[in-house]
């Protein structure tokens, strides 16, 4: 099984390619780590989940649901993963 910090590395790592107008599944992060074996990758979706809240309640990442911004604290249901976008660096 995967490690807590290992997870959070692939969901940053996913979401950041991604790019900031795009999200995620939660299922592409799994089947990144594991392959496609859905009896394998299906055991990491809840570590999957308490990653992303978690990466959400450290403004890492932006959970969406229907394409809107959710609370990471309470939320139900299919949700996509989804980096934050920069800040201006120049302001």
């Amino acid at each position: 099984m995967q490690s807590d910090t290992e997870i959070r590395q692939k969901i940053i790592e996913l979401t950041a390619a991604a790019g900031p107008t795009k999200s995620i599944c939660p299922s592409e992060v799994a089947r990144d780590m594991v392959g496609k074996d859905e009896k394998q990758w299906r055991q990491l979706m809840k570590p999957i989940r308490a990653a992303a809240v978690a990466l959400a309640r450290e403004q890492e990442i932006n959970i969406t649901r229907k394409g809107k911004i959710v609370d990471p604290n309470d939320f139900k249901g299919v949700y996509r993963l989804k980096c934050p976008p920069k800040a201006d660096s120049n302001v």
